[in-house]
């Protein structure tokens, strides 16, 4: 339900006068609203980013960033002391972030795959959700990532977001892990300049 929607029915249930006190609608009726909104909003932008293919672009994921999260966006994380506040620094870490793990699955041929599972959150604004990232190298190594996202909405936009409980399971890769050779013939050079 749209905010426009619960204002309007609330301008019913009041009459039109903010003032009113009678009201027959149980007090959580709004709240619950809101958490199905908060809740489908967090729907939508999890399946975006769900869907989203990093090994063909990078800029859809930005995109998503600039529909979904506010310019007065905080970010923050229980491994660093620093709230990232505001949109264009988060996009900068997200870009640090997006670049080259793009570039590593569309020419290195690592295979990315994102996973999320919805939790319930506390309140009507809050959402919460686990995430796990499994990077797969052309070696057949595995480093799968892990999280827990807790955000905050205003609205249509999120305004917080924080992530905890971070796990990493295999270790990093590395070059090996990558084929970065079967590229370079299409970009016109040799396959021994790589060695």
């Amino acid at each position: 339900m749209s905010e426009s929607e619960i204002e309007s029915k609330n301008a019913i249930i009041t009459g039109g006068n903010s003032n009113n006190e009678q009201s027959f609608v149980p007090a959580n009726h709004f709240d619950r609203e809101l958490n199905t909104s908060s809740q489908i909003r967090e729907y939508a932008l999890n399946t975006a980013i769900v869907q989203a293919n990093i090994s063909k672009s990078f800029e859809e994921h930005l995109g998503i960033f600039d529909a979904f999260y506010a310019d007065d966006i905080e970010v923050s994380s229980e491994t660093k002391e620093e709230v990232i506040r505001g949109k264009e620094k988060v996009r900068g870490l997200l870009c640090d972030f997006l670049i080259p793990l793009h570039v590593m699955a569309e020419i290195g041929g690592l295979q990315v795959v994102i996973r999320q599972i919805a939790m319930p959150g506390e309140t009507a604004d809050e959402t919460r959700s686990e995430w796990t990232l499994d990077l797969v190298g052309v070696s057949g190594r595995t480093c799968t990532l892990s999280w827990r996202a807790l955000r905050k909405w205003r609205g249509s936009r999120v305004v917080y977001e924080h992530h905890y409980e971070r796990r990493q399971i295999g270790g990093p890769l590395t070059f090996s892990d990558l084929d970065f050779n079967a590229a370079m013939p299409a970009w016109g050079f040799s396959s021994s300049l790589i060695s």
